[in-house]
């Protein structure tokens, strides 16, 4: 479902990131969405190097329709505070790894917002927990996403404890040579 911005389905959540050297990690915020149904949209915008655009898209998610966006950014990662700081639609910042300094730079430079700026930060590199957690904010208004949220985490405990009956049946020397 992840429609782009020309899609004649509304899309909730935006997807953006300062350069599409962030598009693989940003991808799994799309697949997760997808997973849920919630209806998205990706662009490749910058804070820096098109402002204007930047600030527009900013300016205007509300009254399009999204009720979240998730902006992913490396190295200065301004991207999310300078969104946040445009719109009163709530931010998830992912900090992208970078090579310099692996993703710190961008991990403290999102979670380090002014009063009044927040900007919600998942982990480094980890689009989708914040594709999650977009669907958890969407997921409080309508019924329909938070159940397959629900149904989302009753797979992933099935799958965990899979896991834990066969390394507790096999042993962990052999569950790691068979792989997981």
């Amino acid at each position: 479902m992840n429609k782009q911005s020309f899609s004649t389905n509304k899309p909730q959540v935006g997807i953006v990131m300062g350069s599409d050297s962030d598009l693989e990690v940003m991808a799994e915020a799309a697949k997760i969405l997808d997973e849920l149904g919630v209806t998205s949209e990706t662009l490749i915008l910058s804070t820096h190097r098109a402002p204007r655009e930047t600030a527009k898209y900013a300016q205007n998610a509300k009254t399009r329709g999204i009720k979240v966006i998730i902006a992913g950014a490396g190295g200065a990662a301004a991207l999310p505070g300078s969104i946040a700081s445009l719109t009163s639609v709530p931010v998830i910042g992912v900090p992208v790894k970078t090579k310099s300094l692996e993703g710190l730079d961008s991990l403290l430079s999102i979670v380090q917002m002014p009063p009044g700026v927040p900007v919600a930060t998942v982990g480094i590199s980890g689009a989708k927990n914040a594709g999650i957690l977009a669907g958890q904010i969407i997921g409080v208004s309508d019924p329909k996403i938070s159940k397959r949220i629900i149904e989302y985490k009753e797979k992933i405990k099935k799958e965990v404890l899979a896991k834990n009956l066969k390394v507790k049946n096999i042993g962990w020397e052999k569950y790691l040579k068979e792989g997981k």
